[in-house]
């Protein structure tokens, strides 16, 4: 089974998970000025992958650019792997392709411990992609753990326009 076939109530049975609904987790951090360059790579890009409407469109035009923009200002110290197989544990269904991988690594040739995942929603459905998203912050948590990395608690976010 692939990551993507999980649902919310299978995984979090699974995985004897906790799921906590907080609002506002990450409302302490302080947004950062994107460059001058990534707002007028948006610019364009939004309305285009807005009338394409396909979640390749949104990916390529718009995701790929936050996640670059976001390696720039971090001086190209992390990396990020988009549509790369990330089989963890075959036994537990921990497999498939994620949507976009970002490693504390400045190795972009390789994908390196410690990662965090990053899972779009599903034809706009944030819902049914909640499934898909915990299976693979597990996943991440294992690799992590793998490779000397042990996070015993791990977040996620929901995010709408």
């Amino acid at each position: 089974m692939a990551y993507s076939s999980f649902t919310l109530d299978p995984v979090q049975e699974a995985f004897h998970l906790e799921v906590i609904d907080t609002a506002s987790i990450f409302a302490g951090i302080k947004p950062i000025v994107p460059s001058d360059f990534f707002t007028t790579l948006l610019e364009r890009h939004v309305p285009l992958a807005i009338a394409i409407g396909t979640e390749k469109a949104k990916s390529e035009l718009i995701v790929a650019g936050v996640l670059a923009e976001l390696r720039e200002q971090l001086d190209r110290r992390i990396s990020f792997f988009s549509g790369i197989d990330f089989n963890v544990d075959a036994d537990a269904s921990l497999v498939g392709v994620c949507d976009f991988l970002v490693s504390l690594s400045p190795r972009q040739s390789s994908l390196k411990a410690p990662v965090i995942v990053l899972v779009e929603a599903k034809r706009d459905n944030l819902t049914g992609g909640v499934g898909q998203c915990v299976a693979e912050m597990v996943a991440a948590q294992r690799f992590n753990a793998n490779a000397g990395n042990d996070i015993p608690c791990i977040y996620g976010a929901r995010c709408s326009a």
